[in-house]
């Protein structure tokens, strides 16, 4: 971009993550509507809290009320948002906090810049596999049902198509395992990205 140029402060990544005690991560959780990504993050950020670990969670909803809340779901507009979390997901990974972020991002070409935009080092891709009818049967926000019933447009799932991950760093089916169990292992993942070399 013209006129523009990047400005280097003298405290870095690294420096940061020294002074926090660990490593910035991306979390990224993908998933249908419904399949427990915001569950498994809050429930993360609860244990890594207790842990002493420095964390924020980015929620779909939260985000579209107030910095995407220009943007629509058709494709293009899921493509800007998703991009946009992604930077400001790594502004805070490069200050030294663990970011969950829990997006149903159905497109694998947004999930997979993201990761460019934050490096394949500090990101961690959580497959939030969950079955469509088990997604649905929760319904929490009634919005499979007016999906189903042309009230909702391009939603994923519904109208709109989901593109799994091809290789996850990690696959969890809510309709099997149990929250505890799954924040085990969670957490077990970021204990290997986080330590400070």
């Amino acid at each position: 971009m013209k006129n523009i140029v990047r400005h280097d402060f003298h405290l870095d990544r690294q420096r940061r993550a020294q002074h926090k005690g660990h490593k910035g991560l991306v979390i990224w959780f993908t998933g249908l509507s419904g399949s427990g990504k915001s569950t498994l993050a809050n429930a993360l950020e609860q244990r890594l809290h207790q842990e002493g670990i420095h964390t924020y969670t980015l929620d779909g909803d939260n985000i579209r009320m107030g910095l995407n809340g220009d943007l629509g779901f058709a494709p293009e507009d899921r493509t800007e948002n998703i991009r946009r979390i992604g930077h400001v997901a790594d502004l805070m990974c490069d200050a030294g906090l663990v970011v969950l972020s829990a997006f149903v991002s159905p497109y694998r070409q947004d999930r997979n810049a993201i990761k460019d935009i934050v490096g394949p080092n500090d990101f961690v891709e959580v497959f939030v596999d969950t079955p469509l009818e088990v997604c649905e049967a929760r319904d929490v926000k009634g919005l499979y049902a007016k999906a189903r019933e042309g009230l909702i447009k391009d939603f994923t799932g519904v109208n709109a198509p989901y593109e799994a991950p091809l290789a996850a760093d990690l696959v969890l089916d809510t309709s099997i395992v149990d929250i505890d169990t799954a924040t085990q292992q969670l957490s077990a993942l970021v204990a290997q990205h986080i330590k400070n070399d």
